[in-house]
């Protein structure tokens, strides 16, 4: 007698009934981007407390602080995937009405978060100290660095969980449980960093190891928090590599477009130092403050991206095409309130950073450029968010290539050789955002991207694994 055939359960195609889901209104829309925002910004608010509380052991524990917290953030910013690949793919599962399989791609992303973490943290042990030196040069510095590093990387893992985590909770649209999952792990390394930093309350003064302490076991609150979280749905919690091997190959597209990113600045940095120590140093006060305002555009963009995702499952091509284009008026109306924020603070809000005559000229360059980018940042990251939810990171990786090899690195490096200085530089960065508008505006335009219904690739992987249950 044959084998049953395993039952599709992969949801509707673009010709079958949709499944209904909660329209998108204006409160919806901000009750997922509020809480998406405090989770972006308290990982860097929290940078901050830590920097003050280093600070006060003196030069050479901040050095080595800013060197080990380079190469540990290197984990996050390349292994992004987890996060946002994991919300394209469950956020289309719950759309389709698929709820537990939705939760269940967390599930394959932790497993894959505690495997690549692991192997980042033994890795990392073996290879602290020397790039630790190659990017300190200072000896001293380097071994402050790696006394930091080498406790730290033991968070490696638990950040990549946590990174899982707000995946798939962003998937099924909930931004609220992982603010307060990230708030609670941030509030207990917050306690505990002067305490071990400094020796107080009768605790050891481990100094700069102290603050690697605090960090890891705050990491393993929020972790543990994420964790459970996926025990009490009730979903299986085997390894299914059919999912991790598909979570992988979307990672891979996601990581081409991060390194496209952190060679574009590194670039700009090198660049600017190559002009002097007041045009690197007004190129990071104006750098950090465009980081401020991504931030704030990215929680639209993660909206837009578990929004999407779930109309697209639900079958609904039209509703998610509406929706790609509502989100973007937001963003680009949010970002041009922004722009004209900073164009009326353009002779107070420098003077914050520094009082030096020089780097407030330098600043004063750049600044025309960083206020007359947002509006066009707005239409970005809001339609990248939306090309995400779509699990379009194929063409994301392409544009964002092209926009770097043929748009932002020609002119930031003729800029070097041509003496153009921070507006060269700045330049450059308006060709990049310049060029990945065009891309994702003709992207969006096209509706190629809005594939409606359940994934086929999802629905191969489901009907992969029930047959190897069956087998088993």
């Amino acid at each position: 007698m044959p084998a049953p055939q395993p039952r599709d359960t992969a949801g509707p195609e673009p010709d079958a009934p949709p499944h209904v889901v909660p329209e998108a209104t204006a409160r919806r829309i901000l009750g997922l981007a509020v809480p998406a925002l405090g989770v972006l910004a308290a990982e860097p608010l929290y940078l901050l407390f830590d920097i003050a509380v280093v600070g006060r052991l003196g030069a050479l524990a901040l050095a080595g602080l800013a060197i080990g917290g380079l190469v540990l953030a290197q984990v996050s910013t390349q292994l992004t995937f987890l996060s946002y690949g994991t919300t394209a793919r469950a956020a289309r599962l719950h759309g389709a009405g698929r709820r537990d399989a939705a939760v269940a791609e967390g599930v394959q992303a932790t497993w894959l978060a505690l495997g690549v973490g692991t192997a980042i943290l033994l890795v990392g042990q073996v290879l602290a100290e020397p790039v630790a030196a190659l990017i300190a040069g200072d000896p001293e510095i380097a071994d402050a660095a790696v006394s930091w590093l080498r406790v730290a990387l033991f968070g490696a893992p638990l950040i990549l969980v946590g990174l899982a985590g707000n995946g798939w909770m962003r998937g099924v649209q909930d931004t609220a449980r992982p603010l307060r999952y990230v708030l609670a792990g941030l509030a207990l390394s917050a306690v505990l960093c002067p305490v071990l930093v400094h020796g107080l309350l009768g605790a050891p003064r481990w100094e700069l190891a102290g603050s690697a302490v605090a960090n890891v076991a705050g990491q393993g609150v929020s972790a543990a928090l994420f964790v459970g979280a996926l025990l009490r749905a009730g979903v299986p919690l085997r390894p299914r590599r059919a999912v991790i091997v598909a979570q992988l190959r979307l990672g891979r597209d996601l990581i081409a477009r991060s390194l496209a990113f952190q060679a574009c600045f590194l670039s700009a940095a090198a660049v600017a130092a190559r002009f002097g120590a007041a045009a690197v140093a007004a190129h990071q006060v104006v750098l950090q403050l465009w980081n401020f305002v991504a931030l704030t555009l990215d929680s639209l963009a993660v909206a837009a991206q578990a929004l999407v995702g779930a109309a697209l499952g639900a079958g609904a091509r039209s509703g998610a095409k509406r929706l790609a284009w509502r989100i973007t008026a937001w963003s680009t109306v949010f970002a041009a309130g922004l722009a004209l924020a900073f164009l009326l603070g353009g002779d107070v809000i420098p003077a914050l950073f520094t009082d030096d005559p020089a780097v407030l000229e330098q600043i004063d360059v750049a600044w025309w450029f960083f206020v007359a980018l947002m509006p066009a940042a707005g239409v970005v990251f809001a339609l990248d968010g939306v090309l995400l939810g779509a699990g379009d990171a194929a063409f994301l990786r392409t544009a964002t290539l092209a926009s770097a090899l043929f748009g932002f690195l020609p002119v930031v490096w003729c800029s070097l050789v041509w003496g153009w200085g921070l507006a060269g530089i700045w330049t450059g960065l308006t060709v990049f955002i310049v060029f990945r508008m065009a891309a994702v505006v003709w992207r969006t335009r096209s509706g190629r991207w809005a594939v409606a219904g359940a994934d086929r690739q999802i629905r191969r992987e489901t009907v992969r694994d029930e047959t190897e249950g069956q087998d088993r």
